[in-house]
């Protein structure tokens, strides 16, 4: 019976060690105010139960309640062990007599356990449990046989008596630290966990206001996160691009079997990589972009996923046109400006052997067609001269109307000969701008030119003069000839770049350069085999 009495004094003690330390697990509360008290009363608390537990066995009564008082001593010092032992004394006395055993006891275990305390600050508590513990032995093995006598024939009892008080500090130990150790880490994950969330906050701030584009693909090249910035720059809400696989509905075709190859190769190859694709806005328009891909090493040294970090380079595309174009426009400039020079030696001399002619023959009519054509060239070539060194620009009031008759009177003689038809249509009132006579006029030249050879069996070209919006005039020229496909309309005006065999492109890109000078602008439109309209825009003299 006696083993079963310490098996329930050990359980009950457990329970009422457990109980705190399990209830507090669940609250995140602040430190009580004079906690150490408190832990004393409630220790004391659990001696009271032991000692009102305790059996007799042949006059001797039997308790474990000097495991609580070493427990205290152990984890919360001095104070707490000494409010915990006069619980344990005071319930010890009213139980039971023998007052001068038990306060000679009490007295000399708690002056030991103080100074002990003392002595062992800086180790841990399972070392200074064994401390205290084979100090309340030697106190035990000291005071009792010894001073009091106590000791039985069969000093059985007594050892049975200190292995379970060793068993109730052993339990208690293991309750104890265990709790410390879950307290510790749940304090770490729960610090850990205000760090992840604290991290995530923070990306998550920047990847929803980032302008870049991140994307998240799995093995199977399906998307398993997007940045809020897609819905932003394609116009698609988020959860329809998440639908589609890789972008299987927004890729440019010409771009898909890259983007594919290149993200299944990371897959296998776990390289970085660098690409550049073209994505469909909702509008219809295609937006260029320049990505670069990570892949994201999982387990078993093998990629899970690839983040792509894209970037919308339209605009430094255009950027890069500009200059190349730029850059043409240079070397075309260097060009024009050597073969103006070649042709104006040449033409000096035409033109002064046609004015002494002039001077002998008077009576001739051409000879004045002839110097003013020369004098037209003359002019054409020092534009072409300003194409390598600009010059000042000398605008005067011209009257576009009328300049426009003259360029189709002059072209009248081929448009015959090719058997086209100039249908002028100009609506009432004047149209004066401010603008150079000669450069208007190679406009014109230009692109009525180009609408006679776009109709090589003949037809009619429709010019029309009218108002526009803004206080602008309006100049348009249609002819039906083959027309131009739609996807090279944004090149015409290109230095080099011609739709004729043996075209240069010079004449419409001179036609840009001179329509920008003078505010202006021009456009196209064209259908294949029905022909093109092209659009100039002038601003008129308010």
């Amino acid at each position: 019976m006696v083993f079963i009495d310490y098996i329930i004094n050990l359980s009950i003690f457990s329970l009422l060690v457990s109980t705190p330390l399990a209830i507090g697990s669940f609250f995140n509360h602040k430190a009580i105010k004079n906690w150490r008290y408190w832990v004393g009363i409630y220790g004391g608390i659990v001696s009271v139960v032991l000692i009102k537990l305790s059996f007799q066995q042949q006059g001797y009564s039997y308790d474990i309640r000097y495991a609580p008082i070493i427990l205290a001593f152990v984890y919360f010092g001095p104070l707490t062990g000494i409010i915990t032992a006069i619980f344990a004394l005071v319930t010890r006395l009213l139980e039971s007599g023998q007052w001068s055993t038990a306060i000679i006891g009490w007295i000399t275990i708690i002056i030991i356990f103080s100074i002990i305390h003392f002595v062992t600050k800086r180790l841990t508590h399972v070392k200074k449990s064994v401390i205290y513990y084979a100090s309340y032995v030697l106190i035990y093995i000291i005071i009792v046989p010894i001073i009091f006598h106590a000791f039985r024939d069969k000093p059985l009892f007594h050892l049975q008596y200190l292995i379970f008080v060793l068993l109730g500090v052993i339990i208690g130990n293991l309750l104890i630290e265990s709790y410390e150790k879950l307290h510790r880490l749940n304090r770490r994950l729960r610090d850990m966990y205000k760090l992840v969330e604290a991290s995530e906050t923070k990306y998550r701030l920047i990847a929803e206001n980032t302008s870049d584009l991140i994307m998240v693909l799995d093995r199977e090249q399906a998307i398993s996160y997007l940045s809020p910035s897609h819905e932003h720059v394609l116009g698609y809400p988020c959860s329809e691009l998440l639908e589609h696989k890789c972008f299987k509905l927004l890729l440019h075709p010409e771009d898909t079997p890259s983007f594919r190859e290149s993200i299944s190769r990371m897959f296998e190859d776990k390289e970085s990589k660098s690409m550049e694709f073209r994505l469909k806005h909702m509008d219809g328009r295609w937006i260029e972009f320049e990505s670069r891909c990570m892949p994201v090493i999982g387990k078993e040294d093998g990629v899970e996923n690839i983040v792509t970090i894209s970037r919308d380079i339209s605009e430094r595309k255009k950027s890069e046109e500009i200059l190349l174009q730029s850059e043409k426009l240079s070397i075309v400039g260097e060009l024009a400006a050597g073969v103006a020079h070649e042709i104006r030696n040449p033409l000096t001399t035409i033109k002064g052997f046609v004015q002494l002619y002039k001077a002998e023959n008077s009576s001739l009519v051409y000879t004045d067609l002839l110097l003013n054509e020369l004098e037209r060239i003359e002019s054409i070539t020092s534009e072409l001269l300003s194409l390598g060194k600009p010059q000042a620009v000398q605008l005067n009031q011209v009257n576009i109307g009328e300049l426009l008759e003259n360029t189709v009177e002059l072209l009248h003689p081929q448009a015959i000969l090719n058997n086209i038809r100039f249908d002028v249509k100009i609506d009432d009132g004047s149209y004066f701008i401010k603008g150079e006579k000669n450069q208007l006029k190679q406009v014109f030249l230009n692109i009525l030119k180009n609408a006679i050879e776009a109709m090589p069996l003949g037809g009619e070209v429709q010019i029309s003069l009218g108002k526009g919006d803004a206080n602008h005039c309006v100049i348009l020229v249609k002819d039906h000839g083959q027309g131009i496909p739609e996807e090279l309309l944004p090149r015409l005006g290109e230095p080099f770049y011609s739709l004729k065999e043996k075209g240069t492109g010079l004449g419409v890109m001179i036609c840009h350069k001179i329509l920008k000078q003078h505010h202006g602008s021009i456009t196209y439109q064209s259908k294949l085999k029905e022909g093109t309209t092209v659009e100039i825009k002038l601003p008129l003299i308010s």
